[in-house]
C-alpha cells in the first residue's frame, strides 16, 4: 500500500477543522475544472472553424497547382504534362487560365478577377458544395454561362432569376498592342449569361467570376493553349508530399508546384498562430485559478500539525511527510481536470449533435461548427498537471520545514 496516497485521500475526503479550508480546496478544484473545460471547449471551437475554412479553400482551390516560375501564362506541351496526367495518386488534371477585367451588369461595374476553367473543375474541386443560388453551368445551348462570387453579384446587381434575358459584359485590354488612334480597338467585349453564386468569403466573393477555359482564352486574348495554371486533384490515399516531388523532378526549375498547404500558407499559419495563443491565455488564466491550491495546502499543513507530530513520533520522515501533501495537491488537480475535460466533452458534443448556438442568417453554415481532436486533451491534461504539481510543490516546500511548524 502506498501509505502517502492513502493518508492523501483521508485527507481529501475528510473534514477539517475549518470550514474554510474544505471551502478553499472545492473553489480550488472548481477553478481548475473550470479552466479546463474551457481550454477544452476553445480550442475544440478554433477545431471546427480551421477545418470550416480549410473546407471552403478547398472546395475552391485544388491538391496541387502548377504555376510558371516566369511569366503570368505558359503552354502545358502534350508530352510534359501528359507524363503528370498518369502519375501514381494524381486523379483530376484541370487547366486554368484567370486575369482581371471589367465587368458590367446594367449600368453597374465593377472590377474582378475572370478564371477560366476546363470541365474537370467542379468535380475536382467540388465547387457546387459553394453554390448559393443557381447551378454551376458554364455552357448551355450554345451559349456562355458564368459563376460569380456573392460580393461581385451584389456589385452589379446580379440576379440569377433573369439571368437568361439580360447578360453580363466582360472587357480586357488586347494583348500585345501599340498605339492606336482608336482606343475602342484596343477592348475585347465578350458577353455571358450569370448561372448563379457562390460565396466563400469577401477575399473570393468579391474578387472572382468562374467561366469557361474557351471563354477566359477569348477574352483574354489567347489564340493558343495558354494557361495560369494546372490544378491537380490527388486520390484519397495518395501522398501529397511524394507526387510533389515527382512532378517537380519532371518539370524542372521553370515551374512551380505548390500543394495546399503553400497555396494558402499565411492563412493556415495564422490559424495555428491564434488557436496557440488562445491556448497561452487560457492557461495564464488556469495558472491564477491554481492559486487556490496554494492557500488550500497551506492552511491545510497548517491543520494538520498534530497529526505531523504524530507522524515524526512514530517514526515517519520528513520526506513521506510532503508526500502526503504532494499527493493531495496532484488530487485535487487531477479530479478537477478530469471533471473539466468530461464537462467541456459533453458541451461540444451537445453542440454537434443539436447545433444550439447558431450563426446569422446567410452565413455558409447555419451552426457554430466545433471538433474535437485527442490530441488536444492530451495537451491540456499535461499541462494542467503540470500547473497543479508546481501550485502543490511550493507550499508544500515551504511549510512542511520543521522551522516553519515549530514557528507555527
Amino acid at each position: 500500500m502506498n501509505f502517502p496516497l492513502f493518508i492523501a485521500k483521508r485527507y481529501l475526503v475528510s473534514k477539517k477543522s475549518h470550514n474554510a479550508i474544505n471551502i478553499i480546496s472545492g473553489v480550488a478544484l472548481g477553478g481548475i475544472a473550470i479552466g479546463t473545460m474551457s481550454l477544452i471547449i476553445v480550442l475544440s471551437a478554433f477545431n471546427g472553424i480551421s477545418n470550416l475554412v480549410q473546407s471552403l479553400f478547398n472546395s475552391f482551390g485544388s491538391d496541387m497547382v502548377i504555376t510558371a516560375a516566369k511569366g503570368k501564362t505558359f503552354q502545358p506541351t502534350a508530352a510534359t504534362f501528359d507524363s503528370i496526367k498518369h502519375l501514381k495518386g494524381v486523379k483530376y488534371y484541370s487547366e486554368a487560365l484567370e486575369d482581371k477585367a471589367l465587368l458590367k451588369y446594367d449600368n453597374l461595374q465593377a472590377f474582378g478577377v475572370v478564371k477560366g476553367v476546363s470541365s474537370s473543375f467542379e468535380q475536382m474541386t467540388q465547387f457546387d458544395t459553394l453554390i448559393r443560388d443557381g447551378a454551376f453551368t458554364l455552357s448551355r445551348g450554345g451559349l456562355d454561362y458564368g459563376i460569380f462570387g456573392k460580393g461581385i453579384a451584389y456589385q452589379l446587381g446580379i440576379g440569377v432569376s433573369n439571368s437568361d434575358y439580360y447578360s453580363v459584359a466582360c472587357y480586357s485590354i488586347k494583348r500585345g498592342l501599340k498605339a492606336n488612334p482608336n482606343p475602342t480597338d484596343a477592348i475585347i467585349e465578350k458577353h455571358l449569361f450569370p448561372a448563379g453564386t457562390f460565396s466563400i468569403n469577401d477575399d473570393f466573393d468579391y474578387r472572382y467570376a468562374i467561366v469557361s477555359l474557351n471563354f477566359a482564352r477569348a477574352l483574354f486574348d489567347y489564340q493558343d493553349s495558354s494557361v495560369t495554371s494546372v490544378e491537380l486533384g490527388l486520390a484519397k490515399n495518395a501522398k501529397a508530399d511524394e507526387v510533389q516531388s515527382q512532378i517537380k523532378n519532371i518539370l524542372g526549375n521553370d515551374f512551380v508546384v505548390k500543394n495546399r498547404f503553400e497555396q494558402n500558407e499565411l492563412l493556415f499559419k495564422t490559424l495555428k498562430s491564434e488557436k496557440l495563443w488562445t491556448f497561452i491565455i487560457l492557461v495564464f488564466i488556469l495558472i491564477i485559478a491554481t492559486f487556490n491550491i496554494v492557500g488550500s495546502l497551506s492552511m491545510l499543513i497548517l491543520d494538520k500539525e498534530k497529526d505531523i507530530d504524530i507522524l515524526w513520533k512514530m517514526g515517519v520522515d520528513m520526506r513521506t511527510v510532503k508526500k502526503i501533501f504532494m499527493y493531495e495537491g496532484i488530487l485535487i488537480t487531477i479530479i478537477g481536470a478530469t471533471i473539466g475535460l468530461l464537462l467541456g466533452t459533453a458541451i461540444c458534443l451537445i453542440q454537434i449533435n443539436f447545433r444550439l448556438i447558431h450563426f446569422s442568417q446567410g452565413f455558409v453554415v447555419d451552426a457554430y461548427p466545433v471538433s474535437i481532436q485527442l490530441l488536444d486533451y492530451l495537451y491540456v491534461f499535461l499541462v494542467v498537471l503540470v500547473i497543479g504539481f508546481l501550485a502543490s510543490w511550493y507550499p508544500v516546500r515551504v511549510f512542511t520545514s520543521k522551522e516553519a511548524l515549530k514557528a507555527a
